[in-house]
């Protein structure tokens, strides 16, 4: 599992290899792992050290000093260097190890630098962005910030390769928030541990691949505020049938979603369920939706009973039944039965209408499934308001923000999802793609996370729940970034949300036996 930290705690462990006097050999190992980042980025896309042009956007302080180290090993190695001084307060070492390498250094505050450097780094491979550290706050300004909106507006065969020296310029290391504007990078290299605020959008979108460089500073980190699922967690945690089970020991999930208005919620959100494998899927809505269920997964055991009569191990409630008055109800007697047993309910679309904060932990078992703006709404009726444009700006905040308020799990859907529960801890998932993001899509992640719920429930297990409903996330988002590539299809076709059931098996498959994975 991925740990990611804030800031403070990054600099607090790397406190005591200071004190020993250890800080220009952390230097030098970060602004090594830099130089192989760059030579790796260069190599992917069939260019050599020899000969490649390499620009770079240099700050004052270690970030610039890392940057400009960096770029000294690759001009001792045969590339053109140029660097682009922000500010007089250069490290002085490392510029001193740039010039002495051949690198070309052009000062931001004379008047025909930045001009210059731009068109140098319009025929160059790559750019390195050193120009912010962890210690900024804030965004670029004045000359800088033109430079980079300048950069950043490039496309095509006219924008260069972007590496980013510990974090893209303008991010929020440990929020995630981001001030324009940002060069956004196609690979950050980030040193000694991960930073929360990477593993989370709007941040994340912005930072392309994630390389981390190892400083010896794990030793001193405390626990990890910011967690994410790997293949072989995921391997882990995936639920597997027994020899001995039957379809009581399995998992009984039961969903409460559709309506005559909007059957299509029903009918996605129990496909996905079904296809998780549970050993039972109970389905409780109108009679006309049930029929349009049995064509699709005959297996599926439908009704309209009250919820109090039917047994199962996690609820769904909430996809599609706008305006149903019959299944309102059923939702809050799901809820209100559900929160007497423990049972965990997933909250979703029109069932969050329903929920109220907490009093005497009612709410410790709800798992909330809402986007930005369902939260807005969500956060408002309830007297704490917030508009969906501050949700979208600082998610993290947000999601931690609402499960403390409403004493329930939040999983926020969006570009990162973030996972967080009252007590403050956070995963994210990033599994996904944009082709995600179309009607139906978070039927299909319920729907999902009812059935994993329901199976961890059946085999007693002691994962947190905020484990579970990770794991749901990068389930679903695989259906996007790796399903296609099972099924033998392109990346770019078109993709909708009926489609992502039957491509569950496949995933489930694949994230069952992951390859293995890299240190970094």
């Amino acid at each position: 599992m991925i740990s990611a930290h804030s800031t403070e705690a990054v600099r607090a462990a790397e406190q005591p290899l200071l004190a020993a006097g250890k800080g220009p050999a952390l230097m030098r190992a970060a602004a090594h792992g830099l130089a192989m980042g760059v030579v790796s980025l260069l190599r992917s896309h069939g260019h050599r050290i020899y000969g490649a042009r390499v620009t770079l956007l240099v700050g004052s302080g270690n970030n610039g000093g890392d940057a400009l180290y960096a770029g000294a090993w690759l001009a001792s190695h045969g590339a053109r260097a140029t660097a682009l001084l922000a500010d007089t307060r250069t490290h002085p070492a490392a510029l001193a190890a740039f010039e002495q390498a051949g690198g070309r250094c052009l000062a931001l505050a004379d008047d025909s630098a930045a001009s210059i450097f731009i068109t140098e780094a319009m025929v160059s491979h790559v750019v390195i962005d050193g120009l912010l550290g962890t210690g900024s706050r804030g965004g670029l300004r004045g000359a800088a910030a033109a430079v980079v909106a300048e950069l950043d507006g490039m496309s095509g065969a006219q924008r260069p390769l972007v590496v980013a020296c510990d974090l893209p310029s303008g991010v929020e290391a440990t929020t995630g928030e981001v001030h324009g504007p940002v060069l956004r990078a196609d690979l950050t290299v980030t040193f000694g541990a991960y930073k929360s605020g990477l593993l989370s959008a709007p941040a994340e979108q912005l930072c392309g691949k994630l390389k981390l460089i190892d400083l010896g500073i794990s030793g001193f980190l405390g626990a990890a505020p910011v967690r994410r699922l790997e293949p072989g967690d995921c391997a882990a945690l995936l639920p597997n049938p027994l020899a001995a089970d039957h379809k009581y020991t399995r998992g009984v999930a039961g969903i409460i979603a559709g309506s005559a208005q909007y059957p299509g919620a029903g009918l996605l959100a129990v496909a996905a369920a079904s296809a998780c494998g549970p050993g039972m899927v109970r389905y409780l809505g109108p009679a006309e939706v049930a029929a349009a269920l049995h064509l699709r997964n005959p297996e599926v055991v439908c009704s309209e009973d009250s919820p109090t009569n039917v047994r199962v191990q996690a609820w769904l409630i909430g996809p599609g039944i706008d305006g149903d008055e019959a299944q309102l109800q059923r939702a809050r007697e799901a809820l209100a039965s559900a929160r007497a047993a423990g049972i965990p309910v997933v909250v979703d679309a029109a069932g969050l209408a329903l929920i109220n904060p907490s009093e005497g932990g009612e709410n410790s078992r709800l798992v909330l499934t809402p986007h930005a703006g369902e939260l807005a709404a969500l956060l408002t009726r309830c007297g704490r308001p917030m508009s969906r444009s501050e949700i979208e700006a600082s998610p993290l905040a947000a999601a931690r923000a609402a499960a403390a308020f409403l004493g329930a799990v939040v999983l926020l859907k969006g570009p990162t999802t973030v996972v967080a529960n009252p007590q403050g801890s956070v995963l994210t998932q990033a599994n996904g793609n944009a082709r995600l993001a179309t009607a139906g899509s978070g039927d299909t992640l319920a729907g999902i996370l009812v059935a994993l719920l329901a199976m961890d429930a059946a085999r007693g297990s002691t994962d947190e729940l905020i484990v579970t409903d990770a794991l749901a996330a990068a389930v679903h988002g695989e259906l996007s970034s790796q399903g296609s590539e099972l099924v033998g299809e392109s990346p770019r076709a078109p993709l909708n949300a009926g489609m992502l059931a039957a491509r569950i098996p496949a995933v489930w498959a694949k994230l069952s036996t992951p390859l293995p994975t890299s240190a970094s």
